[in-house]
């Protein structure tokens, strides 16, 4: 009787309040939870992490040494990656973040390319950013892609000297100059001897990235593999 009585109040306020797929905004079904079967099914996984080579490895060529890199999704305006990416950085949809590093780890725990990751590190926001906003969106995301690698979610080391302007318009090398001196290791025997996963949203022309790895590679014998939740083509 009681089981019933929790699932009729749960189907009214469902009814009343109906939970919405996080990309087509249409109603979920009982089953379902953040994105609904149909979205699932249909967003654009990048299959990067088995890929030796793939196109966000060859972008660092010349630029920074990487041991590995993937991304989840493929990243199009308008597309299902942007509109999962803004709710979690814009509206605090953190369980988004769990989902996404719970399929993320998976690939990369499967696959031969990714050895023994110590460290998560994510690309970090300026503290006053993060005062605004009040929370990091790569936060749960990293904690989770930590918890299923068993590694150490560390996002104090690596942190962030001055609040950038929007890289929407930039040129690539505006972009790259407004990243290249925006950020700061605390200690660089932090990581040393460690295998750092890097983690940020999306990629784009990677400046951001290279930014933090030439901070990272400050610690000696250090190595670094990046993941992003998606990379724009």
């Amino acid at each position: 009787m009681l089981l019933f009585l929790i699932k009729t109040c749960k189907d009214l306020f469902n009814l009343f309040f109906p939970s919405l797929c996080s990309c087509c905004n249409n109603s979920l079904t009982y089953n379902e939870a953040l994105i609904c079967i149909n979205c699932l099914h249909d967003l654009p996984f990048s299959n990067f992490s088995d890929f030796e080579q793939n196109p966000i490895e060859k972008s660092f060529y010349g630029r920074v040494p990487i041991h590995s890199a993937t991304s989840l999704l493929l990243f199009y305006k308008e597309g299902k990656a942007q509109k999962l990416i803004h709710q979690l950085k814009y509206n605090n949809q953190q369980k988004i973040g769990d989902l996404i590093g719970t399929l993320l780890s998976e690939e990369i725990k499967n696959s031969s390319r990714f050895t023994k990751i110590d460290f998560i590190v994510p690309v970090p926001l300026h503290a006053k950013k993060l005062k605004q906003r009040g929370y990091n969106q790569l936060t749960q995301f990293g904690t989770t892609i930590a918890k299923n690698l068993k590694s150490i979610y560390s996002e104090q080391q690596l942190i962030k000297l001055e609040i950038s302007e929007t890289q929407t318009k930039k040129v690539r090398f505006d972009r790259w100059e407004n990243a290249a001196t925006s950020f700061r290791l605390i200690d660089i025997t932090k990581f040393e001897n460690a295998h750092i996963l890097l983690i940020d949203d999306v990629i784009t022309t990677g400046a951001t990235i290279e930014a933090c790895c030439n901070e990272l590679l400050k610690t000696k014998n250090i190595t670094i593999s990046v993941a992003t939740i998606a990379y724009t083509y």
